[in-house]
């Protein structure tokens, strides 16, 4: 119910006579409305008729799913409502038909499923936040639970994930899985799914115990070697949705992003990990407030404006155009706020 809470509140300053939608969009800068415009319709295009989407070579179906329709949940479509509520309801439809009974949001044959079954627990769980329908309802509810119960039995010894549960992954973690976990958890645990706390303890353990010296994170647990910027702003990201903001861990992370994940330092957009890192940054800078999202927005917004294709998607990166676009079309409508988990 949070984000019809932002939605009114931003259609009472807008004016009298302006939905809470219609107030949202006016805030855009034109050129960013017709950037989005395209890269949603571009999405919109991109969807089979089963409900899914998927990266280059037919693969991470469930990963894109998630992320595509959360995407479209960010620019104010819900499954009943919106230009793109087919899309979403569709998109429901075939992520829940996913659910396996041992609570996998995916199938075992996709060699890194905790991310889409992390990806999976994000984007339905702001679905069923604010589903109207008793059956959808109920039904997201099950998923749901088991998703949160699957997830815990698959956490390492040391509180991370790995690409496959510990069980068929010899308990090797590593941390953008854990990442992914935690926020997926996060956004169960807020929507009213019960999650065990010291599953985030440990989670939270794991990420600090993978901390360099000057405040980065590293690929893994015991790994030698120096920290990795995307896994850091990822990193950050989840202690914020955890609700770390000023512990001094906290702080050394945002003092390492701030010299090597900033827009145009440290970065590159090869092997698209330029769009995984200012996925989960833009994150961090919207919940630190208008001042510093205002010199951020600005300056990733640029990037965005200038690299997009004709045909509305982004083409960088290795995984493939569904993945970029449904990336930086949320980090595009972060202010929208329409999602809990992306509100201040």
């Amino acid at each position: 119910m949070r984000s019809i809470i932002a939605l009114l509140l931003v259609a009472i300053l807008a004016g009298p006579g302006v939905s809470p939608l219609e107030a949202a969009r006016k805030k855009k800068d034109p050129k960013v409305k017709r950037c989005l415009s395209k890269a949603l319709d571009y999405l919109k295009r991109e969807q089979r008729r089963q409900g899914y989407w998927e990266a280059r070579g037919g693969q991470y179906r469930v990963a894109m799913t998630a992320l595509a329709a959360n995407a479209l949940l960010a620019e104010g479509s819900t499954t009943t409502t919106g230009k793109y509520r087919d899309e979403v309801a569709q998109a429901v439809d075939f992520l829940v038909g996913q659910s396996r009974s041992s609570g996998l949001i995916g199938y075992k044959s996709d060699y890194r499923y905790t991310y889409g079954h992390g990806f999976s627990m994000l984007f339905l769980s702001q679905v069923y936040g604010e589903e109207e329908d008793k059956k959808r309802r109920n039904e997201l509810k099950k998923v749901l639970s088991k998703a949160v119960d699957f997830s815990a039995k698959a956490q390492t010894t040391r509180g991370g994930w790995g690409y496959v549960s510990a069980k068929d992954g010899n308990d090797f973690d590593e941390g953008s899985t854990c990442i992914t976990q935690v926020q997926g958890l996060r956004a169960c645990r807020n929507a009213g799914i019960p999650v065990p706390k010291e599953i985030i303890d440990k989670a939270q353990k794991y990420i600090r115990d993978c901390m360099t010296p000057d405040g980065g994170i590293r690929y893994r647990f015991g790994q030698s070697g120096g920290a990795r910027p995307p896994i850091t702003a990822a990193a950050v990201a989840c202690m914020f949705n955890s609700g770390e903001y000023e512990t001094d861990q906290v702080k050394k992370m945002m003092a390492y992003c701030e010299k090597n994940v900033w827009p145009g330092r440290g970065v590159t957009s090869r092997f698209g990990h330029w769009h995984y890192t200012h996925y989960y940054y833009s994150q961090v800078m919207y919940r630190m407030g208008e001042e510093k999202w205002g010199k951020y927005s600005a300056e990733i917004t640029k990037q965005l404006l200038r690299t997009q294709s004709s045909s509305g998607a982004w083409l960088e990166g290795y995984i493939g155009p569904v993945y970029t676009t449904s990336i930086n079309a949320t980090i595009l409508q972060l202010d929208n706020a329409f999602l809990p988990i992306y509100q201040r």
